[in-house]
């Protein structure tokens, strides 16, 4: 019943758990479980094929209904079931089978964020099984950063490949042991990665790409030597020449890109962050009130924030735009610096 249920509207929530008490009723009915008896294959196999069956099952509503946070759920929750009841060489190898299931799912929908969501999942969950294992790889860092570079170039605007990358980043320089100069050279590449992304389409309303600059662009920020940046120790002379040279790169782009509103908000965001590290404005500084007028013009949904930035300038109080949410628990960023 609960399957003709579900293959009609997945979207009943009510009868997802009402399987999983049936799931539990079966499970239980099997030989109580003992984790010492890891030779019981009569019950592992019982277990096994109640969960196989009903991954299975989930096959054909994922491809109908592949947003469905339900099904994803559910998903999730036999596998639980499967570490809790089964011995962890036949979980490592469920597990492995859902890596290459969500993989041919994103090929068929690259910016499925449920997707994403649960290969984030299935990888922590083989990197655990991997310890538990003794296996002497257990990291799949490398891996995971080679995946989203290849889905970023079957599509620049995969906002969840570019999110991923981000939440990589840290961890992946943190295993190779990187030294200053290489987290630099890193640096370097990732912020030309996505210049060359926004140079595609210099127009374009994509946001995903002007986030992840942004992301990059955190690094100059003052005080910005924490855990999370990719370079732990710039000067404030080296952060000031990388924003030079990505204003400079910003202005050349908005010659035939007049519309795109992302332009205006990271010059003003880099100049800001500019004046915050030696007291100055940047050379084209001077540019600051057309910008924000131009903001105003592009997106009049937020007019006032922009209207009010501005005086917050003019007065010589204002906040770092786009400031990281770690800075944010803190306490936002506040300069009392004359504007000129």
């Amino acid at each position: 019943m609960t399957t003709r249920l579900l293959e009609m509207n997945p979207e009943y929530y009510t009868v997802w758990n009402y399987r999983r008490l049936l799931l539990r009723s079966f499970f239980e009915e099997t030989t109580p479980f003992n984790p010492v008896m890891e030779d019981d294959s009569t019950r592992h196999d019982n277990v096994r094929q109640y969960i196989t069956d009903d991954l299975g099952f989930l096959l054909p509503l994922l491809r109908k209904f592949p947003k469905c946070y339900w099904i994803w759920n559910y998903r999730l929750w036999l596998i639980a079931e499967a570490t809790r009841l089964l011995p962890s060489s036949v979980v490592y190898q469920l597990w492995q089978k859902e890596l290459s299931l969500v993989g041919k799912m994103l090929s068929l929908d690259s910016r499925n964020f449920h997707g994403w969501g649960y290969r984030r999942k299935v990888v922590s969950a083989l990197e655990d099984l991997s310890v538990a294992l003794g296996s002497t790889t257990t990291s799949m860092t490398e891996d995971e950063f080679a995946y989203t570079t290849k889905m970023i170039e079957t599509n620049l605007s995969n906002f969840s490949a570019w999110h991923r990358r981000s939440k990589l980043i840290p961890r992946l320089l943190q295993e190779r042991n990187a030294s200053h100069a290489e987290r630099r050279d890193f640096l370097d590449k990732e912020l030309e990665l996505v210049q060359r992304a926004l140079w595609a389409d210099p127009d374009s309303k994509d946001q995903s790409l002007w986030f992840y600059h942004q992301y990059l662009i955190s690094n100059f920020k003052p005080h910005s030597n924490d855990d999370d940046s990719t370079i732990l120790s710039l000067s404030d002379e080296d952060k000031l020449a990388y924003l030079k040279a990505q204003i400079e790169d910003l202005l050349e782009m908005l010659d035939g890109a007049e519309t795109c509103k992302w332009i205006y908000q990271r010059l003003l965001e880099m100049s800001l962050l500019s004046k915050s590290l030696n007291g100055r404005w940047p050379v084209n500084a001077s540019n600051l009130e057309i910008w924000i007028d131009r903001l105003t013009e592009l997106d009049p949904l937020r007019k006032g924030r922009w209207q009010d930035l501005e005086k917050h300038i003019h007065a010589g109080t204002y906040f770092l735009l786009g400031t990281p949410s770690s800075t944010l628990k803190r306490g936002p960023i506040k300069f009392v610096q004359q504007f000129a």
